[in-house]
């Protein structure tokens, strides 16, 4: 190994279980989650009576992944009649809504199995059991009041086990897995009921990867192993969907960056802007011709993302509203519903604060016979914030919220507007946090003084790291007392960053920035620096150069 990695090894602590993981070290890691045994003993019932099982889950990444995952492992265990549901953002929000019970009770589903939602939706669970419809929840999500009354909960995050089996749940990692996580634990229980042939269940990988990269999980224990068995799975992916959404999208190499910036953005933009069910099928088509027509058709849509969403931020910078100087960012307009979170979580990049992004919507009154216009949205926070705790103080001013400590889903009538703001503000004060932009400071690994360490050999030794997330974050290294040598604007619009710089030694380096801050771009020669990067690979005539990706500069 080369000094600088050996260097990050013993730092991050990294044992060889970790560098080279085994597929399912505890091959029945599964049977640890809560009611797994009764889950796949009704799914197993289901499928011998013949019963239409329906797959509800969600329109985000890990929803749509999860979901075609559950869809797979059914029909590998023998299922014929599987219908699925995706709620719509826009008309449903969140989990499940009542349209589950009246298409459910119209196509005759006698199972529904959730994936990604179900846990804190407990009205529409009772009613589907009032009309003899069965339910088998399985979720990742905090589990905010009681739990429903469904056949089976599979969910790491219950709080009503005994603290034997928390701990066993925490230990394992399977606290950190995505709904696709769950799912796939599911596919798992499957095939040591000997339903799924053993060794088939590996295809269902490269959904399981992008679906936990993409909803931020950390890659603990379990999720380590999955995810680095399902780089290698997405590299030959069977799907067709998959096969071509890389294709139009130019990806030639797989990894964590290529996955949250490329193929992530594509498959949430469904669900965003028109309907998630337009990734869904695309996941899930055996089609070579359907896929390059839904492949193509996310990427129009993930154009027309970006699109809403910078023109909204830039309304929002352009008022300069006295809420941006609070501090907890509440703003609201009439933007696309579908780019609030997105822009929630720009706010807290620019601005180092949680912030609200809330847009005004139409909703049926609870009679269903009227028209509400009220105020929808998403929050973003970081630190020690949470706003799912936030969402529970600021209850009474709210129609209905929830979600993480990073992330959440609200919704409240315009005149509650003012209050919620002054509401969560107050919240916000009254734990006198500290220092809160701490947790947004570009942290590194290492530092070094000597440019010759950054080689292509430990381009190569990093490569074992991957793939790269929450808890396995991408190497970051800090160049210590470099000089500018040489300072280029490129681009076509002059906004990226080529610069050089050399060490004590001579040794010298290419680190670029896409988009670079304009004093970053007014850099000029022979200054001493210090450089915060991350290690890229570029190739050029033949030959391949370690390049650095500028994170931070200090002059």
């Amino acid at each position: 190994m080369s000094k600088i990695f050996d260097m990050l090894v013993e730092k991050r602590g990294l044992d060889s279980d970790f560098l080279n993981p085994k597929y399912l070290s505890d091959e029945n890691i599964f049977e640890y989650l809560p009611d797994m045994d009764c889950a796949i003993s009704k799914i197993i019932e289901a499928i011998e009576n013949d019963v239409k099982i329906m797959v509800y889950g969600d329109y985000d990444v890990d929803g749509v992944t999860a979901t075609t995952v559950m869809v797979d492992a059914l029909k590998m265990a023998g299922a014929n009649d599987i219908v699925t549901m995706l709620p719509d953002r826009f008309v449903d929000g969140y989990g499940m809504s009542e349209r589950c019970v009246e298409r459910a009770q119209s196509e005759g589903v006698g199972l529904i199995i959730t994936v990604d939602c179900g846990s804190n939706n407990s009205e529409v669970i009772s009613k589907l059991k009032e009309a003899g419809i069965k339910t088998i929840v399985t979720d990742h999500h905090e589990v905010l009041g009681e739990l429903p009354e469904a056949e089976a909960i599979v969910n790491p995050k219950r709080t009503d086990v005994n603290k034997t089996e928390r701990e066993k749940v925490k230990k394992t990692g399977l606290i950190d897995l995505a709904g696709v996580g769950v799912a796939f634990m599911v596919a798992c229980a499957l095939v040591k009921a000997n339903k799924i042939k053993n060794g088939q269940e590996k295809w269902l990988l490269d959904l399981v990867l992008i679906g936990t990269l993409c909803d931020s999980m950390t890659i603990s224990k379990i999720n380590r192993e999955l995810t680095f068995y399902g780089l290698k799975v997405l590299e030959k992916t069977r799907r067709p969907g998959l096969k071509e959404l890389m294709r139009v999208v130019k990806i030639s190499k797989i990894n964590a960056e290529t996955i949250g910036f490329q193929i992530g953005p594509r498959l949430n933009a469904g669900g965003r802007i028109k309907s998630a069910e337009i990734s869904l099928k695309l996941l899930m088509t055996e089609s070579k011709t359907e896929a390059v027509k839904l492949a193509e058709e996310l990427d129009r849509l993930n154009a027309k993302r970006r699109e809403e969403q910078q023109s909204a931020l830039k309304e929002i910078a352009d008022t300069g509203a006295d809420n941006l100087k609070k501090p907890v960012i509440v703003v609201a307009g009439e933007w696309h519903e579908g780019v609030l979170g997105i822009i929630a979580g720009r706010l807290v990049e620019k601005y180092h604060k949680p912030a609200f992004a809330l847009s005004k919507v139409e909703a049926k009154d609870k009679n269903g016979d009227g028209v509400l216009n009220i105020y929808k949205g998403s929050g973003r926070s970081f630190g020690e914030f949470n706003l799912a705790e936030a969402i529970r103080k600021c209850k009474k001013d709210l129609l209905g919220g929830g979600g993480h400590a990073g992330a959440c889903g609200l919704s409240l009538l315009p005149e509650k507007l003012q209050f919620f703001e002054k509401d969560v503000n107050d919240y916000y004060d009254s734990l006198k946090l500290k220092n809160q932009e701490r947790f947004l400071k570009i942290a590194f690994d290492l530092d070094s003084e000597e440019l010759a360490d950054f080689s292509v050999e430990l381009l190569g030794e990093l490569k074992q790291l991957e793939p790269f997330g929450e808890g396995n974050l991408e190497p970051r290294f800090k160049l210590k007392n470099v000089k500018t040598v040489e300072v280029r604007k490129v681009g076509k619009d002059q906004n990226h960053l080529r610069l050089t710089v050399a060490d004590k030694a001579g040794n010298k380096m290419t680190l670029v920035s896409f988009y670079a801050p304009e004093e970053w771009l007014n850099l000029e020669e022979n200054l001493l620096l210090d450089v915060t990067i991350s290690l890229m690979k570029n190739e050029w005539n033949g030959r391949v150069f370690a390049e650095g990706h500028i994170l931070d500069i200090v002059v």
